[in-house]
């Protein structure tokens, strides 16, 4: 048998290529030229400008209540309107009366203004659609745990086919930020710490979401990982080689490999430069080095805050100058300073030549979109299954996919017929299986008493399930984040009286210190949140058997549990069928087949951390103050064992070639499982620094029980390539070490040497390891 691994194994033929390759061709050109020669300057800033209707009370962007709506939509889209904000995302409204609504707006649109152009809808989908009753996929710290590229792919196309049939055109997902320091609240936004998984498994969900009609926009570009002691909005201060070498590569790979047709500029100021004012991010790396042709959108209040926040503009006018000369062509949610545009213009301070480019833009994609064709004369839908079994097979095996199990002292799997205490507060807690952009914490936590909309068994039910309600008993034992001690005799009492304790533990996702991480949530430590460690050590002292849940959002220092509990189990916010998924990995339904995104780390004095450290950067005997991890980036242990063996490595490899690596892997266990087979390199000896351990190639394989297979992976030399003293991204000749594992720990290893000139990387260059089992 020949399988080739699509998704981890190279760029698909994109949707589309350059504006002359796209829909109606250089017609399609003609007709947006004829389109802006017709146009007002009042219709041109219409079109680069969003409108966001809202309601009190609703608080889900930064500084929200700072900005209010001055006019009804209906009066400030009497010119036309760009995009339409969040119309279904930011309360719990019926999606069919909305869809309603919606294409009525769109029908006067077309008919009620003089160029008859619909507006952009765009909405929130990072762990799906966001809108009441529809179905919540894992986090994406999940997807990366799952290392499962295609699975990604398919959840996207399922949230992109909602997304179209409610007259949605734009989804603001996904994240591509790398993750640098755990205590960044918005960790549980993105895919990982190393920019290869977040360059294909974001990449994979952009061609998902895009095969569906619907443009992916990647966030947040870039840089804002980066932040300070993680903390939101603070300074960042990487150096050019980081930005190029790390920071940048998923965006690239989105851009050259999945045609990403919509970019969102960071919050972030890089080195005193706020990335919204900076034509050297937004035009000259996207549009000048990758010949990015798609449209570069505000994050929400992004160009206000030029002026309220970074202070280098001295008003919204001089933000929105500067912005639209970086490179953002429309301010989101709405058009607090591009508002301003018309009137500096007419000053003289801006040449309009700078609206005429970003309209350009915003008319190629909606004629891309087909909305400069759209009447909006049909039925809008009636009936839409947000939440079909389709959408929940993909949640539950994506969910299943992410659990990792960390540790386990052959107290996994559960036996049957054992009595099992369930404690913890994140036992019986919908809210703790979903992640910040989720709609029950991100929208339904400011309307109480709304129902969830959709089903969502927690952990405790999921386990009486599995086990049987007869044989789970529970209680809390405390909150997730306060210092209420009052239920640990409770507590204590139930583990004692149990066989085995099941101690679910971890985050509560919110925004704005609504939460222990999210938008907004950042941390100071990296310790369980509120008492959740006392409760764990005083359910220790009972001498029953523990096994730790934790359902987070953050990896967090948990080494003194890794050392005492019977068995530790992460799970990155799983998700509407998550519970389930804990469940069946606890009982040995499922195999655990997840692996760690980022590392598990040593205390947060260590931080910022990652397992791409160069030599210095884990610390030695210079210091007293060592960086070691908890546990490795890739590590996740199974119910069944692996075994390598038969690696081949070519004795040379020209520097603009590709590394063919062959290893065989057999189930050398008692059951089936899955296990993702990992491929490190390191560069020993370069003219800038390198990692100890670099990701080159990663696949997941299905194994019955003493089946082997081999697999090959062919990897690109620019795998290998770094920002040199001249900041040239190259690939250098050398001896480079390479082993396979089932983490970044070496493993089976073995020695190549690229040989031939030093090599640029250009965007021709392959950046995808290809996969093939046989």
């Amino acid at each position: 048998m020949t399988e080739v691994h699509a998704a981890v194994g190279g760029p698909v033929p994109a949707q589309a290529g350059p504006d002359h390759d796209r829909p109606d061709g250089h017609d399609g050109e003609a007709r947006v030229r004829e389109l802006l020669g017709r146009m007002t300057i009042e219709e041109k800033i219409a079109q680069l400008v969003g409108f966001w209707e809202k309601e009190d009370g609703e608080a889900v962007a930064p500084l929200q209540g700072e900005f209010g709506d001055a006019v009804k939509l209906e009066d400030f889209s009497r010119h036309g309107l760009g995009h339409l904000t969040r119309a279904y995302g930011t309360r719990p409204v019926d999606v069919a009366a909305r869809a309603s609504w919606l294409w009525k707006f769109q029908r006067d649109l077309v008919t009620g203004t003089r160029l008859g152009i619909p507006a952009i809808v765009h909405e929130e989908c990072l762990t799906g659609l966001s809108a009441w009753k529809a179905a919540t996929f894992p986090t994406p710290l999940a997807w990366g745990a799952a290392f499962d590229p295609e699975l990604v792919t398919e959840m996207a196309a399922a949230i992109g086919a909602s997304m179209r049939a409610l007259g949605i055109h734009q989804g603001l997902s996904p994240v591509l930020d790398v993750i640098r320091d755990p205590r960044w609240g918005r960790v549980d936004e993105c895919i990982s710490e190393d920019p290869y998984l977040v360059g294909t498994v974001g990449t994979s969900y952009v061609r998902g979401l895009q095969s569906q009609g619907v443009h992916a926009t990647l966030k947040h570009f870039a840089g804002y990982s980066a932040s300070r002691a993680g903390r939101n909005f603070g300074p960042v201060h990487a150096g050019p080689r980081e930005l190029a070498d790390v920071l940048l590569i998923p965006f690239e790979m989105a851009i050259l490999d999945g045609d990403a047709r919509c970019v969102m500029h960071s919050y972030a100021e890089v080195d005193g430069v706020p990335v919204a004012a900076d034509p050297t991010m937004l035009t000259g790396v996207l549009r000048d080095r990758w010949g990015f042709d798609g449209t570069v959108v505000a994050d929400y209040y992004g160009v206000a805050f030029l002026n309220l926040l970074h202070h280098v503009a001295a008003d919204h006018a001089e933000a929105a100058g500067q912005a639209l000369t970086a490179g953002v062509d429309v301010e989101l949610p709405t058009g607090d300073a591009y508002l301003t545009l018309r009137d500096t213009v007419r000053a003289g301070k801006l040449d309009e030549a700078l609206i005429d480019r970003a309209v350009l833009r915003v008319l190629r994609q909606k004629r891309d979109l087909g909305l400069l064709d759209a009447t909006f004369t049909d039925e809008p839908p009636q009936e839409v299954d947000l939440d079909s079994p389709e959408h929940r097979s993909i949640a539950r095996r994506l969910a299943e996919e992410s659990i990792v199990l960390v540790a386990n002292r052959d107290a996994l799997p559960l036996a049957a017929g054992r009595r099992v205490a369930v404690i913890g507060p994140n036992a019986d807690r919908q809210g703790a299986l979903f992640g910040c952009y989720s709609f029950l914490n991100h929208v339904l936590v400011q309307h109480p008493g709304v129902e969830a909309g959709i089903e969502v068994p927690t952990v405790l039910d999921a386990l009486r399930v599995e086990f049987g309600a007869d044989l789970v008993t529970s209680a809390r034992g405390c909150d997730v984040d306060t210092d209420d001690r009052s239920g640990f005799a409770e507590a204590v009492a139930t583990a004692a009286a149990a066989e085995v304790a099941v101690l679910v533990v971890g985050d509560h996702a919110g925004l704005f210190g609504r939460g222990t991480v999210g938008e907004g949530c950042d941390r100071d430590d990296l310790e369980l949140p509120g008492v959740q460690r006392e409760l764990v050590e005083a359910v220790l002292a009972t001498g029953t058997p523990v096994v730790l849940v934790l359902v987070t959002g953050r990896p967090y220092a948990v080494g003194w549990a890794l050392a005492r509990c019977a068995a530790v189990v992460q799970a990155f916010f799983p998700g509407e069928e998550g519970a389930g998924a804990i469940a069946g990995v606890l009982s040995g339904r499922v195999n655990p087949s997840g692996r760690l995104p980022v590392t598990l780390p040593g205390p947060a004095g260590a931080q910022p951390y990652s397992y791409l450290h160069p030599t210095l950067g884990a610390g030695s005997e210079v210091t007293n103050l060592p960086a070691t991890p908890v546990a490795p980036f890739g590590h996740g242990l199974s119910y069944t064992t692996f075994a390598y063996a038969d690696l081949t490595v070519p004795a040379t490899v020209p520097t603009d070639g590709a590394l063919r690596v062959t290893v065989r892997v057999t189930n050398t266990g008692a059951v089936a499982g899955d296990d993702v087979v990992q491929l490190y390199g390191r560069d020993p000896v370069a003219s800038v620094t390198r990692p100890v351990a670099q990701l080159l190639g990663y696949r997941r394989v299905h194994l019955e029980p003493g089946r082997s297979v081999t697999v090959e992976l062919t990897v690109p030399t620019t795998r290998l390539a770094f920002s040199d003293r001249t900041l040239t991204r190259v690939v250098e000749p050398g001896d480079v070490e390479l082993w396979v594992g089932t983490s970044a720990r070496r493993d089976t290893q073995a020695v190549t040497t690229l040989v031939g000139d030093t090599v640029p990387v250009t965007n021709a260059s392959p950046r995808w390891t290809t996969t093939e089992i046989r």
